[in-house]
């Protein structure tokens, strides 16, 4: 039964964000590497499925590794200028010829998907010229994304590639790094989403210095951050020397330079796992990691609409006798007092704080989604309630609770006599259940 209620949770979420999303431009930003994988193809299925029902799917190929092949093979050595490869006369013709091969293989996948694709000269570029008396020659940055051309394509149905190429209004081209060309033209089109795909782990507890609260997985996963939380984690942890490249947070870097920019969702993801794309846009754990901008989560006050969810979410507690048995009616008298975690419209954890008389407040109805055991949810539902109950002035709030008290032993609450409950309360109080009594001074 609960495993059929997680999957209905999923299937309602994948509804809830395919028409919140409909319609939206999304930017993939894809790493070569991926394009060599096994699943690549599947991939490109799955695109192609976003594509065809409904989203406006844009593709920026990185070509790096593959430029570094192309120009091997032909005796051609990179200069850098950092990061930043000095593209040279000589170089140029490789370099557009391996950017556009890497195109190709996009369009190609998306095929087997039954979705048209068009790789354009969709980016004006100009030279960066001299930098620290370093001539860039052919090395270009954006001038321009054409906008008006990626919106013909897209209103086709069919989804714009854009290599890592941009032309002079001459017809000059310049080799522009993909991060580059992703970041200005999930800017310039509004895209509400920009997916970083590559092949590398990704940010993980271990690997780096994080930030205490951080919110992770099982695996240790970083799941979301918001781009104060990302900017502390890169100051956490700083280039480890000249010329380093730590691919994840250089991922993080561009995601936090997107979200400053006004793309509401950043997405770091591994190409290598199976349905990750799907798995990050159409559920609420996801499968990367995400930086936001927007609203994304909130405690917020129970509407009627939401007593069905909530019943849900006290359901299996109630069976086990760790809530006290409540229905819709009870819940709807005093609805007032509860509050619920909602992520992306879908609810998630509840909690009340009823008025019991004499400056106190009892803190009651704390459930949370299981898929979400690990996510702190039910401390910051009590939490948040301890704040409105200080905001609201009461002296002490308390708990009944049969089976939680180490959990409340560990939010600061301390064990005490049911004669300190108020006189309605303590009339009130079930000797049946023998609830032990927590309570925390808020003076």
């Amino acid at each position: 039964m609960n495993k059929s209620v997680s999957q209905m949770d999923l299937v309602r979420e994948a509804f809830y964000y395919q028409s919140r999303f409909y319609g939206s431009t999304m930017v993939f930003k894809i790493d070569f590497p991926v394009t060599g994988d096994p699943l690549f193809p599947y991939l490109m299925k799955d695109l192609a499925l976003l594509a065809k029902t409904g989203f406006r799917v844009v593709i920026v190929p990185g070509a790096k590794e593959r430029i570094d092949s192309v120009l091997g093979e032909y005796g051609i050595t990179s200069r850098y200028a950092g990061s930043t490869r000095i593209t040279t006369a000589e170089a140029i013709p490789f370099v557009v010829m391996a950017a556009f091969h890497t195109a190709t293989r996009f369009m190609t996948g998306l095929s087997a998907g039954a979705v048209d694709a068009s790789i354009g000269n969709f980016v004006r570029a100009r030279g960066l010229g001299v930098v620290e008396g370093l001539d860039m020659e052919y090395t270009g940055t954006v001038d321009k994304i054409l906008t008006d051309s990626i919106r013909r394509v897209l209103d086709l149905g069919m989804v714009p590639i854009l290599p890592c190429i941009g032309y002079s209004p001459s017809g000059k081209p310049y080799n522009v790094p993909s991060d580059e060309i992703a970041l200005e033209a999930s800017i310039a089109l509004g895209a509400v989403k920009l997916f970083i795909v590559s092949v590398d782990q990704g940010l993980k507890k271990g690997a780096y210095r994080i930030p205490e609260n951080t919110e992770l997985d099982s695996r240790g996963r970083i799941i979301r951050l918001t781009p104060q939380e990302a900017e502390a984690l890169l100051e956490l942890n700083p280039p480890r020397g000249e010329g380093a490249e730590d691919k994840p947070l250089t991922e993080l870097r561009l995601a936090l330079r997107a979200s400053r920019s006004g793309v509401e969702r950043v997405h770091i993801v591994d190409g290598r796992e199976e349905g990750a794309v799907l798995r990050e846009l159409f559920s609420n754990l996801g499968a990367g990691t995400m930086v936001y901008a927007d609203e994304y989560e909130a405690i917020r006050g129970l509407k009627t609409a939401d007593i069905p969810d909530v019943l849900r979410l006290m359901e299996p507690l109630m069976q086990q006798g760790i809530l006290i048995r409540r229905n819709s009616e009870a819940i709807q008298e005093k609805k007032a007092d509860y509050v619920v975690f909602e992520i992306d419209g879908s609810i998630h954890a509840c909690g009340a704080l009823h008025r019991e008389g004499e400056g106190q407040g009892e803190i009651a109805a704390i459930a949370t989604d299981p898929a979400y055991a690990d996510r702190g949810l039910g401390r910051r539902i009590v939490r948040f309630l301890i704040d409105r109950a200080v905001k609201q002035g009461f002296c002490r709030v308390f708990v009944l609770t049969t089976r939680t008290h180490d959990w409340f032993e560990s939010l600061g609450f301390k064990e005490c006599s049911v004669e300190s409950l108020p006189p309605e309360r303590r009339k009130n109080y079930d000797r049946r259940r023998n609830s032990k009594v927590f309570a925390l001074d808020l003076r």
